[in-house]
Formats: C-alpha cells, structure tokens, sequence
C-alpha cells in the first residue's frame, strides 16, 4: 500500500515538509478554494501537483471532488453540473491526478456528536452518542414526522435530556453536527453562518419526495455521465461510503452494506467505478463485517481510509485505536495487499493528543494523533509483507 495523507492544501498548518520526514509517500487534497460545481482548471491542478512534487510527494488521490446537491437530488441545475464535472475530471486526468474519491450523501457528509470525547489516557476522540443526536433532530431541529424514526425508549430518554440540557450544550451540538464536520467538506454551511439550523431546513427541503430509489437512479445518472470521461482518461472514480451506515434525518443513504455496494457496482458496471473502502465508516454499522467486505470488493476498491470504531450500548460508537475495534486492519491489509496490492491508504480520523488541540487542526484530522496511526498501521504493514515473503498468507 501507498502510504498518503489528506492535506488541506497550502494553508495546512500541517506542511509537506512535516509529512515527508514522517513517511508519507502521497498526498489526499483537493482545489479547496474552488467553489462547489465550478471547474477544476488545468492550471490549478498543475500548480498544485508541482508544489507537491518540489517536496518529493506525489499528489496520489482527489479527495474530494464534491458532487453537488442539485446533482444528487436531480435539480435543473444537474445536466450543467455534471458537465462540469466531467471537464473537470478530464483535467484531472490529462494532468497524471487518475484517482477521485467523492460521496453521494445528501446534505450533510459525516456526522459526530462530540469532538473531544475524553478517553482514559487523557487524549479525545470524535464519537456518535445516539440520544444526543435524536434531541438535536427532535428539539433543535424539530424536524416533521421526525418521531417517527426512534423507540419509545429514545424518545423518552430525549424528553428527560431535554430537562437539564444547557443551552451552551445546544450550541455545541448545532456546532458540531453541522458546521465544524461539514463547512471543510462540503461546503454547505460554513464557519460564521449566522443562522445555521435554517440553512440547514433549506437544504433537508430540497430532498423532500426523494427516497432511496430516487437517490440510487440519480446516482446512476451521474456515473453513466462520467463514466467515458474515466474511461478516456484512466480516472478511478470511488465512492465513499456512508458515515453512519444508517438512514439519518430522514434522508436516504445509499452506500451502507453490501448489498448497497453490490447495486452501485453492478448499476454501471465498468473498472472506473469503483469504491474507497473506508473501514471506519463500515464498522460503525453493526450489519457490517469489514473484512467479508474486503474479500468481497477488493478488486473494485480504488482507495482505502483505515481507521477503526467501536459500538457501544443503545448504537452509540466511538473512533478507537487504529489496533483494535471492528475495523480489524491487520486483516484489511493482508486481504489488500494479497487481492489489489499498490492500492493509496490514509489513516483517518486520529486522535487529539499531546498539544493537537491547540493547533486548530479540522475535527479529526490531527497530526500527533495520525502519526501514531500512521505508525501503527506501518507497523501492520511491515508485518503482513513478511508474512507474505514467508508464503503464510
């Protein structure tokens, strides 16, 4: 495996020199000050692969290239969008960048609660707690029909949260769920929107009348679109999976388990498209073993994320070490390396530990707690390849 970081670009308080005398080999970045839909110029990728390889990097995956919204809902805006797209994707490609990882979640990317949940050796990590966010979604948002979607048990342990709840603690939540873990992403709501909870009703309206089916055809219809640029160019287009595997907020999601990858890579069936096998994500879903899914799309896996979760009581989960939880990454990497060896990997989702959080690093992209990930998981790495020398695997 190629070991790559994401790097948020030139203003990265994390620099490439940094990245170099750790071990990294590529880097995971993105045209961050583009506007979502506008295209990508030939000029503006060249000039950032060329500061990438004045330090001996390698720009090795696009992450992301956003989709936008008028694309996943199927808005009047989508042909112009996706013809963007498309220019966009050729000029990646004409300029050596063949690797794409995007997401097809709508409206809100990956969802957190907390992110600075304290463990015991004093370092936090990012974590989902279940009865919070059914009170951001019952309380704060005060979406319709939203009840519908939670036990009796939930909705009474929301009712008896509501009693004591601060409102600095609504803040925070609001904070969390929409802004600090989407602005960087997506670009949906940014830092200093105003008022984020309306903004974010706007944007949960547009999919009013859209359910899975509806979402999987527009999915269809973007790949099919694209998919001969790929083909001309030898761009690998993977798609991200869901993060929480689950329905939330009464949208549909669609890249959850195996039967949702199945669909999408039989829907348009061509090499080009394919998935960025995100451990982190897929473990957070109990129905999710990760390692049959390896075995199972290891060949069409263009992108690994290797980070590992925990689940807790009541579907509540948490970021863990890179060495333990349901990711099981020793067995990821053996199946990898044996079934689609070379593929880029990035650790994710590390924790904040040893002055990280002083550094205003994005929610769970620090550099002390990646590179101990990066460690661990070089570490696995080293070891599999003996296996593999030995013939035991």
């Amino acid at each position: 495996m190629e070991k790559t970081w994401r790097w948020f670009g030139k203003k990265d308080p994390i620099t490439l020199s940094m990245l170099r005398q750790i071990g990294v080999e590529g880097i995971v970045t993105a045209l961050h000050e583009v506007p979502n839909g506008e295209i990508w110029t030939v000029e503006a990728i060249q000039d950032l692969k060329a500061y990438i390889e004045s330090y001996g990097l390698r720009w090795s995956v696009v992450e992301s290239l956003p989709v936008c919204e008028a694309i996943k809902y199927g808005g009047p805006q989508r042909n112009r969008l996706i013809e963007n797209y498309k220019t966009s994707l050729a000029n990646l490609g004409m300029c050596g960048v063949k690797t794409v990882c995007y997401n097809f979640m709508p409206v809100i990317d990956w969802i957190r609660t907390d992110l600075h949940y304290a463990l015991p050796d004093g370092s936090t990590s990012l974590y989902f707690n279940r009865i919070r966010f059914a009170y951001f979604d019952l309380k704060i948002l005060r979406r319709e029909g939203a009840e519908q979607d939670y036990t009796p048990e939930e909705l009474q342990e929301v009712a008896e949260l509501d009693q004591h709840i601060t409102a600095a603690e609504k803040a925070e939540l609001i904070d969390t769920i929409i802004v600090k873990t989407q602005g960087f992403i997506d670009g949906n709501i940014q830092e200093g929107e105003p008022y984020p909870v309306r903004k974010f009703r706007e944007l949960l309206a547009l999919y009013k009348g859209i359910d899975r089916q509806r979402l999987r055809e527009n999915l269809r219809t973007f790949l099919e679109a694209v998919m001969p640029v790929c083909d001309t160019y030898g761009v690998n287009l993977c798609i991200h999976p869901d993060d929480p595997p689950f329905q939330v907020l009464g949208l549909p999601r669609i890249v959850t388990d195996e039967p949702d990858i199945e669909w999408l890579l039989q829907a348009v069936d061509n090499p080009h498209n394919g998935l960025t096998f995100c451990a982190g994500s897929l473990s957070s879903g109990s129905q999710n073993d990760t390692r049959e899914l390896a075995h199972r799309f290891a060949r069409r896996t263009h992108f690994v994320h290797l980070r590992s979760t925990e689940i807790l009581p009541r579907g509540d989960f948490r970021e863990t070490s890179h060495l333990a939880g349901r990711g099981q990454l020793l067995d990821l990497i053996r199946i990898f390396e044996k079934e689609n060896p070379g593929l880029p990997m990035r650790v994710d989702h590390g924790r904040t530990m040893l002055g990280d959080e002083k550094e205003g690093y994005n929610p769970g992209y620090s550099f002390h707690g990646r590179m101990l990930a990066l460690a661990q998981v070089e570490g696995m790495m080293a070891a599999v390849r003996d296996e593999m020398k030995r013939g035991l695997i």
